[in-house]
């Protein structure tokens, strides 16, 4: 199953709103990989305070807050590729 990388920090309650809302539209099609950016200086440094930031393969999906049409249309993208 493909994997949805969740950039947060302990302690951020958007980050936590964001993964509440966020579980419900992507199961069964994406895991859910969360980072916590205080364990590596990279993450860090890319991140900052522009927390919590959803990537698929490299790309941001939402940042802030839960962008529920990318994330939807994300869901529809690897859903009909799987089957093709």
């Amino acid at each position: 199953m493909p994997s949805l990388q969740l950039f947060s920090r302990q302690g951020c309650h958007l980050c936590e709103v964001l993964l509440e809302q966020l579980l419900p539209l992507v199961r069964g099609t994406f895991d859910v990989e969360v980072h916590d950016i205080d364990l590596r200086q990279e993450w860090r440094d890319a991140y900052g305070t522009r927390i919590p930031v959803v990537e698929y393969d490299g790309r941001t999906i939402c940042q802030y807050r839960l962008d529920r049409d990318a994330v939807i249309k994300l869901v529809e993208q690897v859903r009909s590729a799987g089957t093709e």
